[in-house]
């Protein structure tokens, strides 16, 4: 199975999840989600592996400077998928299954 990584390079903690899947020996697919966002649809299979809603997953702060604070369900995921700075990370998908990397030993549990 391929491990992919929802990564922001600015984030400290995105960057300190890629450093622990690389120590374990993976080379995972890296997606620069602030220039390639998840569609609707994929931002939709990740919350069903995560196990959360898309408010689970939402930056708050990031979330109100875009205007979509307000937004619930599939108004969210589309609005997340338009301004996806305001989607919290790293996120880790190893095959159906996914872990918010925070902290970043989280995904340890699906490598």
């Amino acid at each position: 199975m391929m491990v992919r990584i929802y990564h922001n390079p600015r984030c400290s903690k995105s960057r300190q999840t890629l450093a622990l899947i690389e120590e374990k020996g993976i080379t995972p697919d890296v997606i620069h989600y602030l220039d390639t966002p998840p569609t609707p649809q994929e931002l939709k299979e990740i919350l069903g592996m995560l196990g959360m809603a898309p408010e689970d997953i939402l930056r708050k702060k990031e979330a109100r400077e875009e205007g979509i604070a307000d937004l619930r369900g599939d108004d969210l995921i589309e609005a997340l998928c338009a301004h996806p700075r305001a989607i919290e990370r790293p996120i880790v998908i190893n095959g159906k299954k996914a872990a918010l990397g925070r902290p970043p030993e989280s995904v340890l549990e699906i490598l």
